[in-house]
């Protein structure tokens, strides 16, 4: 039996996690975290994400006393991410991080403390997008430098954080295929009078809008020609599948950090 316990439980892709986890076969909701003063606090978490009484009450921190080596999803926001990784780190408990908008020091952070367990962190759980961030880079070097970059990504109205995790996550395979520096050259929005678009620039275009769970759109733009990939997200469950996916998977790792390409296989540039 794979015990789980889900950090971040009181937000949409919290909800969607513990619905996938009552589907999913071998696998078990153990105990469910949200925010410290959370309204949540002290509820079910079946209740919650909407399937009824599950036993497993909503509290403010991961509780020690529990049995087993469980694994700790979250989807929570970075520096809850990053104390989740900490209490990982001291217990020796795998955890997967589908967490956004990390710092570089953050980032660093993330890295040290992932050698003392085992720890899966993806801006994006979606197989799709992390086939598309391996068919990209290739891609890339085959049109080469004659072929306009640009990125847009499309969210709810709700998302805290542009561009998206994944969008630059997208941006950075193709700039590394092509021998730049994202930092560098990429453009994130334009206004008044620009003159002509760089020969190198990668532009980076947010929008939010509604409900829409998810939408990138990477395009390739040459003379004569242009090529589209487009990966659109129809629901929150296809990211909480893809991390209970990968909570299967990190159990059976060595210590390290990880991320979806790991998991898929996949050769990437990224």
């Amino acid at each position: 039996m794979l015990n789980l316990v889900v950090c971040g439980v009181g937000g949409r892709m919290g909800g969607a996690v513990v619905r996938v986890i009552q589907e999913t076969p071998g696998a078990k909701l153990v105990a469910a975290v949200d925010r410290p003063g959370s309204p949540r606090i002290g509820k079910d978490a079946g209740e919650l994400a909407g399937l009824g009484q599950l036993g497993v009450p909503v509290g403010d921190r991961i509780a020690s006393e529990l049995k087993g080596r469980p694994v700790i999803i979250d989807f929570s926001w970075p520096e809850a991410s990053i104390s989740y990784l900490k209490e990982a780190t001291k217990k020796r408990w795998p955890i997967v991080i589908g967490t956004t908008g990390f710092t570089d020091k953050q980032w660093s952070q993330i890295k040290v403390l992932a050698r003392q367990t085992r720890a899966l962190v993806a801006p994006n759980m979606s197989v799709g997008i992390n086939l598309l961030l391996g068919l990209l880079g290739p891609v890339a070097q085959s049109l080469g430098q004659e072929y306009d970059v640009e990125l847009m990504e499309v969210h709810h109205r709700f998302k805290k954080d542009a561009p998206s995790g994944t969008a630059l996550a997208l941006g950075r395979v193709v700039a590394k295929a092509l021998g730049r520096d994202l930092d560098r050259v990429g453009v994130f929005g334009r206004k008044g009078m620009i003159g002509e678009r760089g020969k190198k620039e990668i532009g980076l275009s947010s929008v939010r809008a509604g409900d829409v769970v998810g939408e990138h759109t990477v395009i390739f733009g040459g003379l004569g020609e242009r090529l589209e990939f487009i990966h659109r997200a129809q629901s929150r469950e296809t990211f909480a599948r893809g991390a209970v996916r990968a909570a299967q998977w990190i159990v059976g790792q060595k210590k390290g950090l990880y991320s979806m390409q790991d998991l898929l296989k996949l050769n990437t540039l990224g």
